[in-house]
């Protein structure tokens, strides 16, 4: 749908115009494709939410198909039509398989140590877990590259890409170290705040530039991520410890993993960004 509008500037015209009559309209116009564009970019996190809540009920083939053998085709279906259809370009991919295969370690790992359990049975997974559960963390990564693409982000007091980097590796490895030794998250949350206390994020919803503090910008992703949590373990796609005699919510404290998780892909696609040479021109571009 924002393909449909953006390709379409008489109309997009018209709405700006429309829009200019009142600050009301104006705000309601900002706010509704704001929106759009949000949805846009979360479409495979949607759509792979969608049909996980909806094979808890029926999917096609179930009757010789396993649930996550299913899922793990949808995943792959959802990928390759963004591939196809060019709404998420190669370079964007790359950066989205590697945070799959991290999330998929991770997976394998925390499985095993019992941090929570993918009940059903299935024939393509890695020890305990389902081959379609790295599209999970995917998901994560291609909302990360397509909202930052949708939405023009530039920044002002960006930490340098090299020390983001080695903070998102010990954040990555306390994840598996934290089962053996002291949980190091507090010292690194403090760190990401000592690093990115400035760091304003400015994204261009039309034409107007708006900001938010970076840090802002990471709980309100993680929240939402959150918020799918809850969907995906109502459906009993993965279930946590204290599910097992039935569906509880699920802590909030899973919310401050998401948000170190969340940075991990982040910082990913900061990467992604270095090689086209756009991390030089937003950094000396943030009031556009």
């Amino acid at each position: 749908m924002f393909q449909y509008i953006t390709r379409r500037p008489r109309f997009l015209h018209d709405l700006r115009e429309w829009a200019q009559k009142s600050r009301f309209l104006f705000f309601l116009y900002e706010f509704v494709l704001f929106g759009l564009k949000q949805g846009w970019a979360a479409l495979f996190g949607g759509l792979l939410l969608a049909f996980i809540l909806l094979s808890r009920v029926w999917y096609p083939g179930s009757e010789v198909l396993h649930r996550y053998d299913f899922l793990l085709i949808v995943a792959i279906a959802i990928q390759a039509g963004l591939l196809i259809f060019k709404l998420e370009t190669w370079q964007e991919a790359k950066i989205i398989l590697l945070f799959h295969v991290v999330g998929t370690a991770m997976e394998v790992f925390k499985t095993a140590m019992g941090s929570w359990v993918y009940p059903e049975e299935c024939l393509f997974r890695v020890g305990g877990v389902p081959l379609f559960s790295g599209f999970m963390y995917s998901a994560v990564g291609s909302y990360m590259a397509r909202v930052w693409r949708a939405f023009d982000f530039r920044f002002s007091h960006y930490p340098p890409i090299w020390i983001t980097s080695i903070l998102a590796l010990c954040i990555y490895i306390n994840f598996f170290t934290h089962h053996f030794g002291p949980d190091m998250r507090y010292l690194l949350f403090a760190a990401m705040v000592v690093l990115f206390y400035k760091t304003r994020v400015y994204f261009r919803v039309d034409q107007r530039f708006y900001w938010m503090p970076l840090l802002f910008g990471f709980l309100l992703v993680a929240l939402f991520i959150w918020f799918a949590e809850q969907f995906g373990t109502l459906a009993n796609a993965w279930r946590y410890p204290n599910q097992s005699a039935g569906w509880q919510m699920v802590s909030v404290s899973k919310m401050g993993s998401w948000y170190l998780l969340m940075f991990i892909s982040f910082v990913m696609v900061t990467w992604l960004q270095k090689q086209e040479g756009l991390t030089e021109k937003i950094s000396k571009r943030t009031k556009a």
